[in-house]
């Protein structure tokens, strides 16, 4: 019966979603007939099939924070980022590395992963690091040897790597009170 309330409970969380609604839906309603069928196995693996694509919809929307590349550099998008975080206890990231006249940056962002909140005290706590501290428009940042580091909204870490001032130019365009609010 749990097992029932739990698939009707995320069968009806997906509908509200538009972009996901088919076949996200599909694959719910497929794991709630395997499951009433018996199958317990097939239901899994369409319960993981589900998962899988509302984390790659999480992983798109959060991507969506990353700034566009300024006038006359290029940005690549890092498409692994969600595999790598699977080895680090889960949860969703972008990231993205802008090159242009002779320098680099390198913006990651991470959100629900263990490894955020271990970092979170060390930004919170920056100037007993040894650490200076910033604002890029309302974000508090601690920085350190051409690395600067947020956390917003307690849950989402941002990494800036590389030419610092090229990294406060990107990092001022990042509405980071929307991104705070980010997957509620």
């Amino acid at each position: 019966m749990t097992r029932t309330l739990m698939m009707s409970a995320a069968l009806a969380m997906s509908l509200t979603t538009a972009a996901a609604a088919d076949e996200v839906s599909d694959l719910l309603t497929s794991a709630q007939e395997a499951y009433a069928a018996g199958d317990i196995q097939f239901a899994l693996d369409d319960l993981d099939m589900a998962r899988a694509k509302l984390l790659e919809q999480k992983t798109a929307s959060l991507g969506a924070y990353l700034p566009e590349a300024p006038d006359g550099w290029t940005r690549e998008v890092n498409t692994e980022m969600g595999q790598g975080l699977a080895m680090m206890g889960g949860g969703v990231g972008a990231e993205a590395t802008y090159t242009g006249d002779d320098s680099s940056v390198k913006i990651t962002l991470m959100a629900d992963n263990p490894m955020v909140a271990s970092m979170s005290a060390m930004i919170a706590n920056a100037g007993a690091m040894g650490m200076k501290t910033e604002r890029i428009g309302r974000q508090r940042f601690a920085t350190q040897d051409g690395q600067m580091m947020a956390l917003v909204g307690n849950r989402i870490l941002v990494q800036a790597e590389g030419d610092t001032e090229a990294a406060r130019s990107l990092l001022d365009k990042v509405d980071f009170g929307a991104m705070a609010s980010f997957g509620q």
